[in-house]
């Protein structure tokens, strides 16, 4: 080899050595994403929606509630998830325990049809699905019991009372 190859070499080596080169385009993705993700179910606060004609009764809420299907029951009618199912006064005037209409549009949310005969184990491990009630403080309980007992008939196997949560000091 040469002198001048071997000088070149070794200049190549040197400054080599002194270059390093950080991608910083791809931090800054990652980081963008990162912070679009944050940003994204930080604002995530509602879960149950407001209805504007309803008072619901106030109570010490420990728990956040979570995205489940909604049963409303207004003056006038009972909703699911936003969609009038029947009306409260027929709910009120049936003889029934269960609510027909009501367990017929709440079963295929459950992935069970209700299944006639089975044992009570069988009917235990066939229960799934949590439900949420949102209903006005004034509700007649015969009605809520009607609704809790046909969400039960339903598979669900968590219901839950929406109430609006006040502070431990006791102001609303």
């Amino acid at each position: 080899m040469s002198r001048r190859q071997e000088r070149k070499l070794s200049r190549k080596i040197k400054l080599g050595s002194r270059d390093v080169a950080i991608n910083v385009v791809s931090l800054i993705d990652i980081f963008a994403i990162l912070v679009f993700y944050l940003l994204v179910n930080a604002l995530v606060v509602e879960v149950i929606p407001e209805y504007q004609n309803l008072t619901l009764p106030s109570s010490i809420a420990t728990e956040k509630p979570q995205r489940t299907v909604t049963v409303a029951v207004s003056a006038t009618d009972i909703l699911l998830d936003e969609q009038p199912i029947m009306s409260v006064e027929a709910a009120l005037q049936s003889e029934q325990r269960v609510l027909g209409l009501l367990a017929a549009a709440l079963r295929p949310l459950t992935g069970a049809e209700g299944v006639a005969g089975t044992t009570e184990l069988g009917a235990a491990q066939s229960r799934s699905g949590d439900v949420n009630i949102v209903a006005d403080r004034d509700t007649p309980y015969r009605l809520l019991k009607k609704v809790l007992a046909t969400c039960v008939d339903a598979n669900f196997d968590r219901v839950s009372l929406a109430v609006r949560e006040i502070t431990q000091g006791g102001g609303a």
